[in-house]
């Protein structure tokens, strides 16, 4: 193809002889290297390449006087672009450019330009003879050039630094400041790299912003900075070689200062030196690069800074094991990149076709760039945080689209994830917590003492909680724990839990599975599995050991008032000691009573050690109490049932006794007064004066009696009895403790709440208490109405037998100082009959004002079991003709509106 003189290849070696005036043999080296850059298959540049190189032979044209040859040039360039018949015009000046400054063999050609490929036939074909030496070659602006290693591929050497938008910028001159006192026509510049140990140890003992001359060893070899420029007032400007930045960037990807690149305290990154002879686009090029040394260094601060830092727990040891890591595999790419400058520099290759460039380092570093930005993303999400929130927040990057983010988020979470599950699986199955930095979400609380330890000691740390883990997972990891350690030290129960190979076969040893359960399910099957077997053995001690379902069927039957026939003959056997002021009663008395009582009733044949619990208690003491006032049962508990009845629950059982105890007396008065009623009706016969005073009495009672009997009614029935069965359905069914102590907590507050001893209620509870107090002293009028009836009728008999006895003697039956003693007697038991109706008559009316008031009260209560109360109380709506406010169906909402 060579013979041909019309082919590329011959076109190419005349257009070299005619612009060097070399002969055929002189040119050969020169068309071998423009061959190599006509055939180069790099991608081509962009339309400002093409401007700028026009422009810098129009300005070396201008700078050797020829300024008519300039806008020859212009004109051309014009004509060339409107024809459209060359593609890469760029390439073309290029090579123009560089064959005019290579005016001689000496100097070898900047490689690697663009070019039209067709051309890359004939390169495969031509063979590489030789490189050209480094010789002296005089330049265009007439200083000598020392030549050693080809400039870079990318065409560096030719574009110029300044701004491409100012028509005749002016090039800034570059000297480093170790070569001032060099001729600025010969400046060379140093490029020497340390080996792999020496940057390593400059990476790790870079504290701040080092400049890395005093550290860089000087090469046997040295780079040339082209002199483009030279005039009367020594302004020189410098063209920084690409091998030069490629050594640059070495160091700046470990996060070391160059002497061209180091690192700007003011905007935090990575900038050139702005004296550098660097054009616009490659130092662009270069900031992109230096990216990965600002998050490399950013990543590595990091880790340093935290991995000396024990505090920051295990979780974030892991965090920066997982970010060393990724850092050595990052320090292999650097390895690679400096044996592949080393190997460059030793065998001269430079920046030939085969050398590296910065377009390659882009491409090299363009995997990394991406990790080192996913890792300093984490970096920056991380700060203050530790473990399981530390965890949440890496959890936070997996929910990604990118699968290259999700594997490295997912390696990392990995490794973060494992000292986690390493203490879930020994809280899991040892109930062990080794949690020294306080990063798990299970906390301890070493003072607390053992019989609250299910209440107090664990509890979970809701922020420590991983996004991975749900809250009904966390709640069965901290019962599950919690479990084995209440049977150890409060039931003293170290046996094997039941069923331990259905344990085992569900333990798994992969942290991964805490955060991929939406595709496995071990984790999940392994926590249910271990949960419910430890649960199931925890209950089946509590209830087969403790007899915790008999202590609660006690609580039911003692203090709830269950035992009624245990209850009715205690009140008979207390009745005359607690009508008895309160500060008269002795503890050991009423003992007594009590296991007096209890040997009477069904309540002897109890477990011995339920019945041994049972006790008397009496209240605090305040002026006017009585007896009744200050009585309580009371039920000792200890051990672990103590941890279903606590101190507050037993509070809350003595209150509810002291209730149902009161409203229990208030049947008992009530069923005294009806009996005496019922037995001094026809006693009373013979005082009919008497007849309205005892009807009314009757009518009153019958009043008293229905109240309290739906009173009563409502508590047993629909408080007690139905919580009750409510209970006993949730303790069968309940999984662990937790559900028994849940289900006790609200029986207490639905009995407190519906016997109207919540805060909400108070106000109707003193009104039930005001219609209790007339109660008694309904009791107390009636009992001296019958005392001062049975005197009367006792005095009158008295009187007709000792008129019988005279009588009998043939005497009078009465004398007249007899009969007057007699009249002034009933006239005064007939002047005291008014004044005990009328007190009848006003305790009716206050009965039956305080009623009407406490149905108004319930029938604007929230709980629909009191609104149903007052319609039972009010059967026959008597109280409701006599209060329009309760004839309205909506008195609930018309209060609800009303507050």
């Amino acid at each position: 193809m060579m013979n041909d003189p019309r082919s590329p290849p011959a076109l190419l070696k005349r257009l070299c002889v005619r612009v060097t005036g070399l002969g055929d043999d002189a040119v050969q080296p020169l068309f071998q290297q423009a061959l190599r850059t006509l055939a180069s298959d790099l991608s081509v540049q962009a339309e400002a390449d093409e401007f700028q190189m026009a422009e810098k032979i129009k300005r070396k044209l201008a700078r050797q006087g020829r300024e008519k040859d300039a806008a020859v040039i212009s004109e051309l360039h014009r004509k060339l672009q409107s024809q459209g018949v060359l593609k890469n015009r760029w390439s073309c000046l290029s090579l123009l450019l560089c064959l005019s400054d290579n005016t001689s063999k000496h100097r070898p050609l900047p490689g690697s330009h663009i070019f039209a490929s067709s051309l890359g036939q004939y390169a495969t074909s031509t063979p590489m003879t030789h490189r050209a030496g480094p010789q002296q070659t005089p330049a265009v602006g007439g200083s000598t050039i020392q030549s050693g290693i080809s400039t870079g591929s990318s065409g560096i050497s030719s574009i110029h630094s300044g701004r491409s938008g100012d028509p005749t910028p002016v090039p800034q001159s570059f000297a480093p400041s170790h070569l001032s006192g060099t001729a600025l026509g010969q400046t060379p510049y140093t490029a020497g790299r340390p080996t792999l140990g020496q940057r390593l140890a400059l990476s790790l003992n870079r504290g701040g912003q080092q400049s890395s001359t005093s550290v860089v060893p000087r090469s046997s070899k040295s780079v040339t900075i082209a002199s483009t420029h030279r005039d009367g007032e020594d302004n020189v400007s410098y063209e920084i070689p690409e091998a030069v930045l490629l050594r640059e960037m070495v160091y700046v990807l470990q996060g070391i200062d160059g002497q061209l690149i180091k690192w700007d305290i003011n905007n935090a990154g990575y900038r050139i030196d702005d004296k550098a002879g660097i054009a616009r686009a490659v130092r662009q090029k270069v900031t992109k690069l230096a990216e990965c040394g600002w998050l490399y260094t950013k990543i590595r601060k990091y880790a340093d800074a935290r991995s000396s830092d024990k505090a920051f727990g295990l979780v974030g040891q892991s965090f920066c094991a997982a970010l060393h890591q990724e850092l050595t595999e990052y320090y292999r790419l650097i390895a690679v990149l400096e044996a592949q400058l080393q190997q460059e520099h030793d065998q001269g290759v430079g920046m030939g076709p085969g050398g590296l460039t910065l377009r390659q380092l882009s491409v090299w570093t363009f995997d990394p760039l991406s990790r080192l930005k996913a890792l300093a993303a984490l970096v920056d999400v991380c700060k203050g945080k530790k473990g399981g929130a530390l965890a949440t927040v890496i959890h936070s990057y997996l929910q990604h689209g990118d699968p290259f983010m999700r594997a490295l988020v997912k390696h990392t979470l990995t490794l973060v994830a494992q000292p986690i599950f390493g203490i879930v699986l020994r809280w899991l199955h040892d109930g062990e917590l080794e949690d020294t930095y306080h990063e798990f979400f299970v906390a301890s609380d070493p003072t607390v003492k053992d019989e609250r330890l299910w209440h107090d000691k664990y509890s979970l740390r809701k922020s420590m909680i991983p996004s991975f883990l749900n809250m009904d997972q966390a709640r069965k990891i901290l019962l599950t724990g919690k479990s084995i350690n209440f049977l150890r030290q409060l039931c003293q129960d170290r046996t094997q839990i039941k069923r331990r190979d259905v344990v085992r076969a569900a333990e798994t040893t992969e942290a991964a599975s805490m955060f991929t359960q939406d595709l496995d399910g071990k984790f999940q099957a392994m926590i249910d599995t271990v949960y419910e077997e430890t649960s199931r053995h925890l209950l089946e001690i509590l209830h087969t050991k403790y007899k915790l379902m008999d202590h609660l069927k006690a609580l039911r039957r003692y203090l709830l008032l269950g035992q009624g026939d245990f209850i009715r003959h205690l009140m008979d056997l207390l009745e005359e000691d607690l009508a008895k002021p309160a500060g008269t009663l002795y503890l050991h008395n009423l003992t007594g009573v009590l296991e007096t009582a209890v040997r009477a009733t069904n309540a002897q044949y109890d477990d011995a050690d339920i019945l041994k619990r049972l006790d008397v208690r009496l209240l605090e003491v305040s002026p006017g109490d009585t007896g009744w006032d200050v009585f309580s049962l009371d039920y000792h508990v200890d051990g672990p049932i103590r941890t279903v009845f606590t101190p507050e629950c037993m509070i809350m059982y003595l209150r509810v006794f002291n209730f149902l105890w009161r409203a229990k007396r208030m049947e008992y008065i009530l069923a005294g007064v009806w009996k005496g009623q019922m037995s001094n009706a026809r006693m009373f016969r013979s005082l009919p004066e008497l007849a309205p005073l005892l009807h009314q009495c009757q009518v009153i009672c019958s009043e008293m009696v229905h109240f309290v009997q739906q009173v009563q009614y409502y508590i047993n029935f629909e408080v007690l009895e139905c919580s009750w069965d409510e209970l006993l359905q949730k303790v069968k069914e309940a999984k662990d403790l937790d559900h028994i102590i849940a289900a006790h907590q609200v029986f207490l507050d639905n009995i407190i709440t519906r016997c109207l001893l919540d805060e909400q209620s108070r106000a109707i509870l003193t009104q039930l208490r005001t219609i209790f107090d007339l109660i008694i002293q309904f009791q107390e009028i009636q009992d001296r109405l019958y005392q001062a009836a049975d005197d009367e009728l006792t005095a009158r008999h008295r009187a007709e037998e000792r008129a019988r006895a005279r009588s009998e003697k043939g005497e009078w039956g009465l004398t007249d100082s007899d009969e007057q003693t007699e009249e002034r007697r009933k006239a005064e038991f007939l002047r005291n009959i008014p004044s005990m109706r009328a007190q009848v008559r006003v305790l009716a009316q206050s009965y039956q004002d305080m009623v009407q008031k406490f149905l108004l009260m319930l029938a604007g209560h929230a709980d629909v079991s009191l609104r149903f109360l007052s319609f039972r109380l009010d059967f026959n709506e008597y109280y409701k003709a006599k209060e329009p406010k309760l004839r309205s169906p909506l008195t609930y909402q018309r209060s609800k509106r009303r507050t």
